[in-house]
């Protein structure tokens, strides 16, 4: 078989999100042609399935360089910088826009099913660095191929939810039971209102979409009459969720934690802990489902035999690698992302505060130009943040365009309060707007290197960022407060009293 050229061929880009969409925008300005494969019938299908949730990070953080400037001559016209969008005002008022300026470049109902070197499979190795890529894609019930020089899979995590069984695998009777599950984000005020209102739902998951989940069912019971709330949690206590009190650097990060816990404790959401779920069964004589297995009820193991309604599955996400069979990637076991940033996210040790800059050379694979970005690149963990997602796909696209130094100086602008606490959305009024007074709160101090000073401040993170931006860094004893001054990666964090990421669960 020939090979085909790899030059003057397109980059593909699975998938219209965010990340997807910033990838396409860098490509542009960079000379490169990108086409993006979208599975939804729209941008960013996965960010509009959950458009009824505000974001935790304000307009500046959640736009890509790039994309504004390919926006900027459009007449498009940048929402307030200082306001928390709704998935739906991200769709609508920046990412509809930008695809709409890609054009052509991107196309919809296009669900890649397979990625491959063209003429070679996994094993194969002569001349393997020379073939371009293969992508097969299905749309309109019709299967199409396209060769590329370069894949950039921003597919991320989303139609992919974790089981509930304890240990990874679905419990018994799950795929039975698949119409009575919700997914982790159900609009339970909105459309969904009827399937919960009066009704009983079982929450599992221990996560910022649990938490806002169970909210919104407190507040929905307010109103209807007979609405039933339970949670479920695999671990021993909820401390983690609800944060380190007065302890916390973050004590916005306490609005949606205190809110949790008074319901818990006023006994309108009935708690259990150290839950392992075995088995799904029909309820008879009702159309519920019976929840089969066991639990911890106010500090005694019980068996669990629970009937509801409704199972929100809030559990996390993992990758689809299926598609990727004939791809060599280079995986951590652990959490299945790039082995290079594997500890930088592993959510057993971080929370998103804590998680460095990294650009292409920590995401690069064993096959070249094959690159992992946004949710998907970070496996299974859930400390991912859109300004990291845009900030890989700086670095990559700069490799690919041959620019080396611009793809090594990776660098991450943070806000030094509220990105990795979605509370402050809590506090936000219906324009996304966030009241001085609550961002005073959040910008309380708590002493130590990363102290956070009064208001809004940006630290910098990465190769080249100056010591003294690490958060109130630069005091006459760098060495000592554990700033340093070499231009490495900083891993910045905030207190939270309770240890970071599942390290802290009982």
């Amino acid at each position: 078989m020939s090979e085909t050229p790899r030059e003057g061929l397109p980059v593909i880009v699975i998938g219209a999100g965010p990340v997807g969409l910033a990838a396409a925008a860098h490509l542009v300005e960079r000379g490169l042609e990108p086409l993006v494969l979208e599975a939804g019938e729209g941008p960013a299908a996965a960010v509009a399935s959950w458009g009824h949730v505000r974001l935790f990070s304000p307009w500046q953080y959640d736009i890509d360089a790039a994309a504004r400037r390919l926006l900027a001559g459009t007449g498009w016209v940048e929402p307030n910088r200082d306001a928390l969008p709704t998935g739906r005002g991200l769709v609508e008022n920046y990412l509809t826009p930008l695809a709409g300026v890609l054009g052509d470049r991107v196309r919809y109902g296009a669900r890649v099913t397979d990625v491959t070197r063209d003429g070679a499979d996994r094993s194969r190795s002569l001349g393997r660095e020379r073939r371009p890529y293969l992508v097969r894609y299905a749309v309109g019930g019709q299967v199409r191929e396209v060769r590329a020089r370069a894949v950039i899979d921003a597919s991320g995590t989303f139609g992919t939810p974790n089981p509930l069984g304890l240990s990874g695998l679905p419990v018994i009777g799950e795929g039975a039971a698949a119409g009575h599950l919700t997914g982790a984000l159900p609009d339970v005020l909105g459309g969904a209102r009827e399937r919960f209102a009066g009704r009983t739902a079982l929450v599992v998951g221990m996560g910022h979409s649990a938490a806002n989940t169970l909210l919104s069912l407190v507040e929905l019971a307010g109103d209807e009459p007979g609405t039933r709330i339970v949670w479920a949690i695999r671990g021993g206590s909820p401390r983690r969720l609800y944060g380190g009190g007065s302890d916390d650097q973050l004590p916005a990060r306490g609005l949606l934690g205190t809110r949790l816990r008074d319901a818990v404790e006023a006994g309108r959401v009935e708690l259990l802990t150290r839950v392992a779920i075995d088995r799904l069964e029909p309820a008879t004589p009702s159309d519920g489902v019976r929840v089969l297995g066991t639990a911890r009820r106010e500090g005694a193991d019980v068996d669990l035999d629970l009937t509801v309604d409704t199972i929100v599955n809030a559990t996390g996400f993992r990758p689809d690698l299926d598609m990727l069979r004939e791809v060599r990637l280079d995986l951590d076991p652990v959490v299945e992302a790039p082995r290079a940033i594997a500890p930088l996210i592993d959510p057993n040790h971080h929370s998103c505060g804590t998680v460095p800059a990294h650009g292409e050379i920590d995401l690069a694979h064993p096959d070249e130009d094959f690159y992992l970005v946004g949710m998907k690149s970070y496996g299974r963990a859930p400390t991912f943040l859109l300004a990291t997602g845009y900030e890989q796909v700086r670095s990559v696209v700069a490799a690919l365009a041959g620019d080396r130094a611009a793809a090594d100086s990776v660098e991450l602008n943070l806000p030094a309060t509220g990105v990795c606490s979605s509370d402050l959305a809590f506090a936000a009024d219906e324009d996304g707007v966030v009241s001085s007074d609550a961002l005073a709160l959040a910008g309380a101090s708590g002493g130590g290197c990363c102290a956070t000073p009064s208001g809004p401040q940006t630290v910098t993170l990465g190769l080249g960022a100056p010591a003294e931006s690490s958060g109130g860094c630069g005091g006459t004893d760098d060495a000592a407060s554990g700033c340093g001054s070499t231009p490495e990666p900083v891993k910045v964090g905030f207190a939270t009293g309770v240890e970071h990421g599942r390290s802290g669960d009982e």
